[in-house]
């Protein structure tokens, strides 16, 4: 039988293979820069700007990881190929790719692993998750305002793409304990809504538009790129500026954008409803036009395979 393969430092080989040692530096100091790919019909979508936005983070921790993002991009394609070909028809994969320093000096020494140098560059795939988002497109997300607050900038820049991720762990169990199936919303030290954990956030307004937070305060997403480019083709304005919890309470419409979702609703945050705690007509737009775009029935396919 055939079985998924991984990259790892320039070869293909068995994914039951690929593993990180333990004095790693991603391991240890959790020092990991990261994307999240995924496909369309076996197609890894927007591949170029997930490197693009992957070699920006590996200049910000200033490393260098040893191989070119073309060469990357190659390795990408043909392991997201053969491993696409592993799942059911219809089906679809996500690609994670991560960079680390590499050995960890002071633990390596200590493990036996001292003189080993070099980064560790890894790619693996797995199956969609869909049965933890399938429902959402019908039935919409809750959040909960976090008392954690998002990383500041002078602690690392927001369009650094990294794993280091504990407050996204803080900030979502706190909102478990309110509610089991929401996930936090993380302001900053001013009090303005920036991100949810692992997804951008935008409003809808009917007298607006679609509505940001800054750029310059937030992971430039791939998917809220995709989500100002659907909005212009239909001629809806998208624009950026500071958002308050009253805004998001206020909306018309408030959305989520993540890669392997794509986009879906928001209906309530902090118990109170978004307009009449339903889905809205703009992100049910919004979701369908990405569909065409891809050629796949995005809500459809999720809920297709959700319980495989």
């Amino acid at each position: 039988m055939p079985t998924p393969l991984a990259y790892l430092n320039g070869q293909l080989i068995p994914a039951s293979q690929a593993a990180l040692r333990v004095y790693d530096a991603g391991f240890v100091l959790g020092v990991t820069v990261a994307e999240q790919v995924r496909t369309f019909a076996g197609r890894l979508f927007r591949l170029q700007q997930h490197l693009t936005r992957l070699s920006h983070s590996v200049d910000i921790i200033g490393i260098d990881p040893g191989v070119s993002m073309s060469k990357l991009e190659k390795a990408a394609v043909e392991l997201a190929e053969q491993n696409h070909a592993l799942l059911d028809e219809g089906d679809d994969l996500g690609l994670s790719i991560f960079i680390t320093p590499g050995p960890y000096s002071t633990m390596a020494a200590v493990a036996g692993g001292a003189g080993e140098a070099g980064p560790t560059v890894c790619m693996h795939t797995y199956p969609l998750p869909f049965h933890l988002y399938a429902d959402k497109y019908e039935h919409g997300q809750s959040l909960v305002v976090s008392d954690v607050q998002q990383v500041p900038a002078a602690c690392w820049p927001p369009e650094l793409k990294c794993r280091s991720r504990m407050h996204y762990y803080l900030a979502d169990a706190q909102a478990r304990r309110v509610r089991p199936d929401a996930r936090a919303l993380l302001l900053d030290c001013d009090g303005h809504v920036l991100e949810a954990s692992t997804a951008n956030i935008v409003i809808y307004n009917l007298g607006e538009g679609i509505v940001s937070p800054p750029k310059e305060k937030i992971l430039p997403g791939v998917s809220v790129g995709m989500v100002a480019e659907l909005a212009a083709e239909s001629g809806i304005p998208f624009l950026h500026r500071d958002l308050s919890v009253d805004d998001v309470l206020q909306a018309d419409e408030v959305m989520l954008c993540s890669t392997s979702p794509c986009v879906w609703p928001v209906v309530d945050v902090d118990g109170r409803p978004i307009a009449d705690g339903k889905p809205g007509a703009m992100t049910t737009k919004l979701l369908a036009a990405w569909s065409d775009a891809v050629g796949v029935d995005i809500k459809t396919q999720a809920k297709r395979f959700s319980t495989r």
